[in-house]
């Protein structure tokens, strides 16, 4: 496993992981493959935001590497939606995503307002 040091490292770590399962079977099973290479990009690309951010070497620098997370995982779940709205996956597997999506989003977007007030 990849450098997890503290839980929302762990948390985004372990979504990337299941948006890339999510990834190999539209690309497999549905042969889906530009809206999965999308949401293969922004569902990973939240970790490796939360990864430069706790690189930081100040505190705008984090706060702009936590805005980026929070960008992408909004766009995780744009993306997630449309694939549910388009039946490449299920209610049950959507729903299950979306929420750990939302989750990151909350979590994210509270580490965000907090260090904009410090700034």
């Amino acid at each position: 496993m990849g450098e997890v040091n503290n839980p929302l490292s762990k948390k985004s770590y372990d979504f990337a992981l299941v948006i890339i399962q999510l990834y190999k079977d539209l690309t497999v099973l549905e042969k889906e493959y530009i809206l999965s290479k999308q949401l293969l990009r922004c569902g990973t690309s939240i970790g490796a935001n939360i990864a430069e951010a706790n690189g930081a070497i100040s505190n705008a620098d984090f706060s702009a590497k936590i805005s980026i997370a929070y960008k992408e995982s909004l766009e995780t779940k744009y993306w997630l939606s449309l694939l549910k709205d388009s039946d490449y996956i299920d209610k049950n597997r959507f729903e299950e995503l979306h929420l750990k999506g939302d989750e990151l989003s909350k979590i994210l977007f509270s580490i965000l307002k907090t260090t904009r007030i410090k700034n």
